[in-house]
């Protein structure tokens, strides 16, 4: 009968016989055991100054890297000081938009007098499709800018007049929605509460609000704009833009003044775009 074969009765045949591969294979695993065991006690019995100094190393290491040098706003960065570790955008990319402003960069009269200089090269201007002031940006605002901004710096490497133009858009009913919304959040009150002219001073406070945080995200993204020619669409000279188109297509008789079905909505007591209609 071959070794493996044998067997070992235990406990006075009371129960099931053992092969010596059984009892070599449960052997094994007590000593992995017994080992587990002693590094337990091993690491329960270590110094405790040990074990705080690999705390604090791992603390160390963790968290992003911050550019704390004093630069002042709109001078250069400082190239010359050893890097972090890791790479962190927050120090990367730390004050070097101030910096590119001061030095004109983003102007389409950067490398020359004026803009009306000519340049042989070309010109190349296009304008921000203005955000909304009914909030803060997100995700998709950073793709399409982005993309812009490639296009944008592109041209301007290629010496052309360049200009983004930045700015955001009222959004008119949408905007009031929101406001409406916020004043009956805090306040319980409707727009009808207040007054007209209470209320509208309340946009114009939502829109100074969420137009400064609009602009800073766009900062925040690098965007190469020329923050001077920023706009409003409710600006004076926008609208007294806009009213000159509309005359001027009227007197071409491209739009014309006449009787139609139009979408009102009874809640604004306004007529609404057929994009706005709930189906």
């Amino acid at each position: 009968m071959s070794e493996d074969a044998k067997t070992i009765v235990e406990n006075g045949g009371d129960a099931p016989p053992k092969t010596a591969k059984q009892i070599a294979k449960e052997a094994a695993k007590q000593a992995k055991l017994d080992k587990l065991k002693q590094k337990l006690e091993k690491q329960q019995n270590a110094p405790k100054k040990e074990k705080e100094e690999k705390k604090e190393k791992k603390k160390e290491s963790k968290g992003p890297a911050f550019y704390d040098v004093n630069t002042p706003d709109g001078d250069k960065k400082d190239t010359l000081i050893p890097l972090p570790d890791a790479y962190s955008p927050k120090y990367v990319e730390a004050a070097w938009y101030s910096w590119w402003e001061k030095q004109t960069f983003f102007k389409p009269e950067y490398g020359r007098k004026s803009i009306d200089e000519p340049n042989p090269k070309g010109k190349f201007v296009i304008v921000i499709p203005p955000p909304n002031v009914t909030g803060s940006l997100h995700l998709g605002h950073a793709l399409t800018n982005a993309i812009q901004d490639s296009i944008v710096r592109w041209h301007r490497m290629k010496g052309e007049t360049t200009l983004w133009n930045p700015g955001c858009d009222h959004a008119g009913i949408a905007t009031q929605v929101v406001v409406e919304k916020k004043l009956w959040r805090e306040e319980k009150k409707t727009r009808h509460d207040i007054g007209r002219e209470n209320f509208i001073k309340k946009v114009w406070q939502w829109k100074e609000e969420k137009g400064v945080r609009i602009y800073h995200q766009l900062k925040k993204m690098g965007s190469s704009y020329d923050w001077d020619r920023a706009a409003f669409t409710m600006d004076p000279k926008l609208c007294r833009a806009v009213t000159e188109a509309f005359v001027r297509l009227h007197e071409d008789g491209t739009i014309y003044r006449s009787n139609r079905l139009v979408n009102w909505s009874c809640t604004l007591k306004s007529a609404i775009s057929d994009i706005e209609v709930i189906q």
